[in-house]
């Protein structure tokens, strides 16, 4: 069964900086790609980071681009969310997800437990 295990979150001040970790199992890892998405109370779902199956390739919405940087390590299998300059609207519980096929375009269909972070 694929398996997506997300860990890092926590509280921080705004303008600090937290980085999330998802490790996954269950599956080839370095053929799918992999995105974090968002959830904060009372809000829309929000896709926030994709990366592609070899991490050259990485796409952010524009609330978070230059402030969360995307990375991944195939011989770990995980991906890394390295988020800076964290604001109060960054609250939220934070998802990590694996596309259906290689390519993000084509959605995703797996699902980790989630990992809160408050900032305040």
């Amino acid at each position: 069964d694929v398996q997506l295990v997300e860990s890092g979150g926590g509280y921080v001040q705004p303008g600090g900086s937290l980085r999330l970790s998802c490790a996954a199992s269950g599956y080839t890892y370095s053929m799918f790609s992999v995105g974090w998405f968002r959830q904060a109370p009372g809000k829309e779902r929000e896709g926030i980071a994709a990366i592609g199956p070899d991490g050259a390739t990485t796409s952010y919405a524009d609330s978070v681009k230059g402030r969360f940087t995307f990375s991944r390590d195939n011989h770990k299998n995980s991906v890394y969310l390295q988020m800076s300059s964290l604001k109060p609207e960054d609250t939220a519980v934070y998802y990590c997800v694996r596309s259906y096929t290689s390519s993000w375009v084509d959605g995703f269909g797996y699902w980790g437990q989630g990992t809160q972070v408050t900032v305040s």
